[in-house]
């Protein structure tokens, strides 16, 4: 693979991977901002990053591998409305350092910050099919495959996932715009996916074929990566049978981190952190402890934006001591508790023990 032609990249950014450009900000400068800045939005990539014309950027869309409809981006933007979603974008494999120190697991070694809440600008994606003369009426048990044959790949030819038609597909968009701006080349642009509720591993980059299938995509990263496997499931040989049996990821767990905890002179402690929901409802509360669970203090939520955001929250607790160490636990809106501990499983994804932090 060649990366030498790549744009440049935020300096904000911890890098974890050079060649393919993996990095991510830190939690605690996260948690300053609503909507993520570009500059400390994280990137996940299998290959290069490539720059292209969006003028001359074309889109593939198909239904069962047969007539081929092509449109430009340009006639895409001319001739279908905007539309707005405010969504978190987080990467499955998000706190897979911490699952480490259970046990080694396989991927790169993410911390609490490969996630970013942005506003996405973009056509929907049910009306570009609709534009293309593809109905999804009647296509129930049916999927929508989104491809990236733009650039280079690790572990196959291209770049692909799928979500099932459902009713939340009316939320899925084909983004060209992140927080009011060009979606740059780092992100995805000239057009990436954004599927609210999904995680990021669907959220497709450069995409530039569409196809509605009976079928789940075959791409590796649909059928043999992002899902989770039980715990026995200890070697990639175990692994290799396996993955077939398994279903692949949609959304992930209820979850919190603690972001920042510094203690002021006068002993008290100030927690500050995010929260995200599960499939299950939206966040509804945040708890933290700096007793090991004994006593619990209720968190002040200070940001969520619709069903799809990430919940920001922050917290003072009085008179602790010199040292410590506090934990965080999320509840959504049908009363389900963030676990203790997060299931080790081979790929690292989906961790979401309780959120720690020392001071």
């Amino acid at each position: 693979m060649d990366f030498s032609s790549e744009p440049p990249h935020s300096s904000l950014l911890h890098i974890q991977q050079s060649q393919p450009f993996n990095a991510e900000p830190s939690a605690a400068s996260l948690v300053e901002f609503t909507l993520t800045p570009e500059e400390l939005v994280y990137c996940r990539n299998h290959g290069p990053v490539r720059e292209f014309d969006e003028d001359t950027y074309t889109l593939v869309v198909k239904q069962n591998s047969k007539d081929d409809v092509r449109l430009r981006l340009s006639e895409v933007k001319a001739n279908l409305p905007l539309t707005h979603v405010v969504a978190v974008l987080q990467c499955a494999g998000i706190r897979r350092k911490e699952m480490g120190l259970i046990k080694p697991v396989h991927g790169v070694p993410w911390s609490d910050g490969v996630i970013a809440n942005c506003r996405w600008g973009g056509v929907l994606v049910a009306d570009l099919l609709k534009y293309a003369g593809i109905s999804l009426q009647g296509n129930a048990n049916r999927h929508i495959c989104f491809e990236s044959h733009a650039t280079l790949c690790q572990d196959d030819t291209y770049y692909g996932a799928s979500i099932p038609v459902s009713p939340d597909i009316g939320h899925a968009l084909l983004a060209y715009e992140m927080n009011g701006e060009p979606l740059s080349a780092d992100h995805g642009g000239p057009l990436r996916v954004v599927v609210p509720g999904f995680l990021g591993a669907r959220w497709v980059k450069w995409v530039d074929t569409i196809v509605v299938s009976p079928d789940e995509s075959e791409n590796f990263y649909q059928q043999r990566d992002y899902k989770i496997l039980p715990p026995e499931i200890d070697t990639k040989e175990k692994a290799k049978p396996m993955w077939s049996k398994y279903p692949s990821m949609t959304a992930l767990h209820l979850n919190s981190v603690v972001a920042s905890a510094s203690r002021s002179c006068d002993g008290s402690l100030f927690v500050k952190g995010y929260a995200t929901p599960g499939p299950s409802g939206n966040v509804k509360g945040i708890e933290v402890t700096t007793d090991g669970g004994e006593t619990w203090h209720d968190a002040r939520i200070t940001y969520q934006e619709g069903k799809w955001s990430w919940t920001l929250w922050e917290a003072e607790i009085g008179s602790v001591a010199e040292t410590g160490k506090v934990q965080s636990r999320a509840i959504d809106l049908d009363g389900n508790k963030q676990p203790q501990e997060g299931v080790w499983n081979l790929r690292g994804v989906a961790f979401n023990g309780w959120g720690v932090a020392g001071w």
